[in-house]
């Protein structure tokens, strides 16, 4: 059975994640801006997007915020820390962070998708020092040391 996600409304007008088909991996996120309706976001500004929501993701699990497609290639909004992390023990409102990468400005208003939330689960583990860590064929080479 999966995993249960309890959503609290924070306000009357807000809306519940919504998966669009039965194959979609997220649950697309609103924004939830009843009173001021709507946020401009200038090109290269940034605001955090309320949904009016919050979540009880289980213990185990992450909510991961993700970018829409749609919004990126048309607009070019973008969410700068994504995938952006709700904890299993967060409880506040979902805000989600978005940034305007085009060159226009962007309007976001009240109820337009912002993002997709996927739950996926979170592997345990166990930190331990050590003087050295085991070889590999990579070595310490990163950003674009494996090729272009």
């Amino acid at each position: 059975m999966p995993p249960t996600v309890k959503v609290r409304r924070l306000s009357r007008e807000a809306f519940l994640p919504e998966q669009m088909t039965p194959g979609a991996a997220g649950y697309d996120l609103r924004a939830c801006l009843p009173d001021e309706g709507r946020i401009e976001l200038p090109p290269g500004g940034r605001a955090a997007v309320p949904t009016g929501i919050a979540l009880a993701i289980p213990d185990g699990y992450e909510g991961q915020i993700r970018p829409r497609s749609g919004l990126a290639l048309r607009h070019g909004l973008s969410i700068p820390n994504a995938p952006g992390t709700i904890d299993a023990d967060y409880r506040g409102e979902v805000r989600v962070i978005l940034v305007n990468l085009g060159d226009a400005p962007v309007v976001i208003e009240h109820g337009q998708r912002i993002a997709q939330l996927v739950v996926a689960p979170v592997a345990p583990v166990r930190m331990v020092e050590t003087e050295a860590l085991p070889e590999t064929e990579r070595g310490a080479g990163g950003f674009g040391s494996t090729g272009l």
